[in-house]
């Protein structure tokens, strides 16, 4: 059974498209014109597991915010559509990753009910790099989240000093996370819900 998927999204703002498979090494190949979301899906990629194709053109001459809004939303599509029937799977996943002076929890429930909990510091460096804001980290997450159809929480437990390195362990956390409750369990017949249907 292949577990892969393409989504390809095009509005006044953006031009994507995004191939993932949940299967794969952990290989990639990012392009979003956002050099430090570029980084983040590359880790993102490489730590789950997943092979992960993203090609995006968007108005950066605004800011980064509509392109790197997109790359989320149809990342979780495609993740969504690469999941198929749920059959086998593990469906829950959690990590506890350090970064340096940082430690990050994530858990995840590929439950077919979206929702996101995130607890990041309030004040940190507005900007990584020359076009990232550190805000639209709890956007990517919940974008992706909704889209994908999966509850996840996301929680920096120790903060540390470096906006760099908050940011990276949520990613590696959530990378993590996913890599477990994506996984083909051989214990599992079906669905693993009492419901019968995630």
């Amino acid at each position: 059974m292949s577990r892969t998927a393409r989504v390809e999204r095009a509005t006044s703002e953006t031009k994507l498209v995004v191939e993932l498979d949940l299967d794969g090494t952990g290989k990639s190949s990012v392009s979003t014109g956002v050099g430090f979301y570029d980084h983040m899906l590359t880790a993102l990629s490489r730590h789950s597991g997943i092979d992960l194709t993203v090609r995006a053109d968007g108005d950066l001459h605004i800011d980064a915010h509509h392109t790197v809004e997109d790359v989320a939303i149809a990342l979780g599509q495609a993740f969504g559509e690469a999941l198929g029937d749920k059959q086998g799977i593990t469906r829950y996943g959690d990590a506890t990753i350090p970064m340096d002076e940082v430690l990050v929890q994530a858990a995840v429930d590929l439950s077919g009910r979206p929702y996101l909990v995130h607890a990041e510091p309030e004040t940190m460096t507005p900007v990584i790099g020359p076009d990232y804001p550190t805000s639209l980290t709890k956007h990517v997450l919940e974008s992706f989240a909704f889209n994908a159809r999966i509850t996840l929480h996301v929680r920096v437990l120790y903060a540390g000093r470096d906006a760099h390195h908050i940011v990276e362990g949520q990613f590696k956390a959530l990378a993590r996370a996913l890599r477990t409750a994506v996984a083909i369990d051989p214990r599992v017949a079906g669905v693993p819900s009492t419901k019968g249907a995630l």
